[in-house]
Formats: structure tokens, sequence, C-alpha cells
């Protein structure tokens, strides 16, 4: 964590290049608490040479952000990394002006420096997401973006003002924004993390709002065209993030709260088609009103990394040094 900074949320993960001093880096929001006007978006990085993260520093800064955009931000949030076909971070970042989280928009920042290292990097907005004609508003992004053949990516992302469905957008090879569809027609799923079947059947596990939910499912046939309702998977969802990966074809792992109305306990789950899931691995427990919560998940360096909130205070991760049995 950075110095004298007592909150963080919402972990995103991004494997870097071979010729990067880093296996990978960590992004996510801290401050005072979730929603104070202190809060920006830090940063961490797993050094291949001394097998450690570097210290943590702030690389997106609310007041910057709003003078550079032209207009206030009262508060950020979760933030979501990709690596472009160029090597080129974006980072894509929950903003509000007036207004909770309802009246978020994406924003979309792109690297800025030509460094290497976790010390020299910074960004600048590209802009606000276009995906609302009610000014950008009521869209969150929260999970990682699937990469494509072409050197594009999907990412997913959520509505939420009033109702909650998932929505898939789409970038080119440079990052350029070129078009949205949305994933379900039910009205309480939110949160989507993808996970891929083949080059055109991917999996969209998503959070359910409800109570008593379950973990949502969606699927596309055609590589995201278009979208078709699943019935809901056996396990239990207690109105909280999820994230799944595909590991190679017929392995696919799922990090999830697996307590039917807590996030006391987090758990690592496998399955060879996305539909019938085991238990794997246990990766936090806890009891009461611990939180181990909206968990991260990369393959980099040969390895399965997993990050995710440790009590609103700090940021955890575990790493799997071959495919876990």
């Amino acid at each position: 964590m950075p110095a004298n900074t007592p909150a963080a949320h919402a972990s995103s993960l991004v494997a870097m290049p071979l010729d990067s001093p880093y296996a990978l880096m960590a992004f996510w929001f801290a401050g005072a608490k979730e929603s104070a006007p202190d809060i920006g978006i830090a940063a961490s990085a797993f050094d291949r040479h001394s097998k450690s993260w570097v210290a943590a520093r702030f690389v997106v800064d609310r007041q910057a952000l709003g003078r550079a955009l032209g207009f206030g931000v009262r508060r950020l949030g979760n933030p979501v990394a990709w690596l472009d076909a160029r090597q080129r971070l974006h980072l894509f970042v929950v903003a509000t002006g007036l207004g909770g989280w309802a009246a978020s928009r994406i924003v979309h920042l792109r690297q800025t420096s030509n460094g290497s290292l976790l010390s020299e990097l910074s960004f600048e907005p590209e802009r606000v997401l276009p995906l609302s004609w009610f000014w950008n508003t009521s869209f969150l992004v929260r999970t990682a973006p699937m990469p494509l053949q072409d050197g594009g990516m999907v990412l997913p992302v959520h509505f939420e003002l009033g109702i909650k469905y998932p929505v898939a957008l789409r970038f080119d090879a440079s990052g350029v924004f070129s078009g949205m569809v949305r994933m379900s027609r039910r009205t309480h799923l939110l949160q989507p993390t993808l996970v891929v079947q083949d080059e055109s059947h991917w999996l969209a596990l998503l959070r359910d709002q409800r109570a008593e939910g379950r973990v949502g499912l969606v699927q596309t046939l055609d590589g995201g065209q278009h979208w078709q309702d699943l019935p809901d998977l056996p396990l239990v969802n207690p109105d909280a993030s999820v994230a799944g990966l595909g590991l190679a074809p017929g392995r696919m792992v799922l990090a999830h709260n697996t307590s039917a109305h807590s996030r006391n306990l987090l758990d690592l789950s496998q399955s060879a088609d996305g539909l019938h899931w085991s238990s794997l691995q246990p990766l936090a427990q806890g009891a009461g009103t611990d939180e181990y919560s909206y968990p991260a998940m990369v393959w980099a360096d040969d390895s399965l990394w997993v990050s995710y909130t440790d009590q609103r205070q700090r940021i955890a991760w575990q790493r799997f040094g071959t495919q876990p049995e």
C-alpha cells in the first residue's frame, strides 16, 4: 500500500511482456475509505529479479483527472488494466461527478511514459467512453478484458441505474473503441467476467444482486456478436464479484465467495465445461464480518496469480507456480 493509506479495494492484474522487468502489474483504488475525496488509483508490480512487489504509488489522481477532462470528478472507483498490441498500458477507471456509483462514467486512460519502471509510469485520459445518451453515465467496469486474436479485446462492463445488466465493449489492437452489445435481458446481473471456450464460444459469469442469488451465466457462440442467457450456476453468490479465467481448453478456474450471505470465504473452483464446477483451493477463510472479496486473476510467468481485497484495508495475493490440480 502507499504510505498512510488505510483503505483499498477492487484490484486488477495485467501480465507484462517477457522483456519487462516485471512479471505483472496490479492496480486498485485506495485512500481513506471507499468514495472518499482522496481516493486515487494505486499500482505496484512484481519484480522478476527480486521476486517481490515494488513500492506502491498512485498513478491516477482525481483532481488532475478532472482538470484534464474539463469537468469535476467527485470520486474514483474500480480500475481495469489492459496491455495493447504495442505493449502500452491502458486503464479503464470508474469515475463519478454528482451522484453515487449509478451515475458513474468509464474513463479510458492511455500510458504516456516511455520508461519500463513503475516509478516512471504515467497516464493521460483518452476520453469518457461514449456508452449512453445520458451523459455517458451509469456504466461501470470491474473485470479483466478478454484478448482477441487480432490484438484487440472485449471489455466486460455493466449498466447500473435502477436495473443492472452486462454489456460487452469491443476495442481494436490500438485501443480504439468500436462498439458495444448487451449480454443479457435479465436486470439483476452485473460485473461479468469472461472465460473463453474456443475462438467463437465464450462464457460470462456474473454477480447476482438478488437475495439468495447464484452465479449468473450467459454465452456467445459467435465471438461476442450475440449473447444468450443460460440457467444460473449452482454456486451461491452473496451479491459479490467473481473472477474467471481459462487456463487451457477444458480447463477453467473461478475465484468466488462461497458463503451464501457473507464475503468471509473466498475459494477457487475448477471446471472443464463452465457448467459444472468443483472446489479446487481455498483462498481466504474468515468469520463474521471478515471480508475477502473482488478477486482478480491472470496467468503470467507460468503461474496463476490471484489478488483480492483483504478487509477493505489492503490487497492480498497468491501465486500458484503450476496449474493447481
